[in-house]
């Protein structure tokens, strides 16, 4: 019997095993399929739920049923890849002879003391679920503040706008504005749309220490209530822990069909992967679909022959009724971006990719 391991049930993880199953598996193969929650949750709306604004189970998929597939839940404390073990608190060791790793990111906190203690995070479900209750206890007129004003600090501080108008709300990053992979447009509508809606913006912020209720920036005294962290990602703690080639962000070096170059049998995709693109599960996505497109092809003894990645773009929301987006050279504002993210999470629910 051979035994595929997919690790992760994110965008890239839960794409693989789909894919995989909806062409002809061999019979002597058995998928399975590990992940810490008996869902997957759509990462790409937790900042919805932190603001309030959607409940849990408008953001879960069920994963899919499949006489094929194993579900098995647990937490993942460390790979052996040369003796091709998977370890998990609690469970015997899960054995494989393809592993696919879609671990996914943790925040990354830059070095700065006192950061993870003194911040809530929106990188994991169960995270999500304490920012929400942090950020829904502080009292009328009390004081939220975002760490990083990408697309993710944007996202949540103009949601929880829209859920708290009596909050006062600000962003830090820093460089000079929002946004700054996006182009001179988005950025200066998003900044517009931030004044008319009483968001606070600071700039050039370089953050040397948190505290409980305070941030120190250049020695000058930052008061909040709640710090909500989303200044930068880094690969899962397991991947990090690999003594294998790594790029500058830490992620592991892939070879052209997303394989380890000293371990072909193990795949990477997501945000653990060394790939040109920015982090997303759209991107995960597509690395996904090629690594089960990999996996047939081995399979049937036949060579893979991938085509280029090439993602659609990038949508952000401004709140329920309003967002931006970049799609190839256009940029999109107002409305019809949000619709089309609206589109993206429908589909993104029913697994239409």
């Amino acid at each position: 019997m051979r035994k595929i391991v997919i690790l992760g049930g994110g965008y890239g993880g839960l794409t693989v095993a789909t894919e995989l199953l909806e062409e002809r598996l061999p019979d002597d193969c058995v998928v399975t399929l590990v992940d810490r929650m008996p869902f997957q949750g759509l990462k790409t709306e937790y900042y919805a739920l932190a603001a309030g604004t959607v409940s849990e189970i408008d953001i879960r998929v069920h994963f899919p049923v499949d006489p094929r597939l194993i579900l098995k839940f647990g937490e993942i404390n460390g790979l052996d890849l040369d003796q091709k073990a998977v370890y998990l608190t609690g469970h015997d060791p899960l054995h494989y002879d393809v592993l696919v790793i879609a671990l996914g990111c943790v925040d990354r906190y830059h070095g700065i003391p006192g950061a993870q203690e003194f911040s809530t995070s929106i990188q994991t479900f169960s995270s999500s679920r304490g920012t929400y209750q942090q950020v829904n206890d502080v009292k009328p007129y009390g004081q939220i503040t975002i760490v990083g004003g990408g697309l993710s600090g944007v996202e949540m501080a103009s949601e929880l706008r829209e859920s708290r108008p009596d909050l006062n709300i600000r962003i830090l990053d820093r460089g000079p504005s929002i946004l700054s992979q996006f182009p001179g447009k988005a950025q200066d509508y998003v900044r517009s749309w931030f004044h008319e809606h009483d968001v606070e913006m600071r700039g050039h912020v370089n953050l040397s220490r948190l505290d409980r209720g305070v941030l120190y920036d250049k020695g000058q005294q930052i008061e909040t209530d709640v710090t909500v962290w989303t200044a930068g990602i880094q690969p899962s703690p397991i991947v990090q822990a690999l003594d294998l080639p790594k790029d500058q962000l830490g992620r592991l070096i892939l070879n052209e069909y997303h394989q380890l170059p000293c371990h072909p049998d193990v795949f990477v995709v997501g945000d653990c992967a060394s790939i040109p693109f920015a982090p997303s599960g759209q991107a995960a996505e597509a690395q996904g679909r090629q690594v089960a497109e990999v996996i047939h092809a081995t399979f049937r003894g036949e060579t893979p022959r991938l085509r280029k990645i090439k993602l659609k773009g990038v949508l952000g929301s401004l709140g329920k009724k309003a967002g931006f987006g970049v799609m190839g050279r256009t940029t999109l504002m107002g409305r019809v971006p949000r619709l089309l993210k609206s589109g993206v999470l429908w589909m993104s629910k029913n697994h239409l990719g």
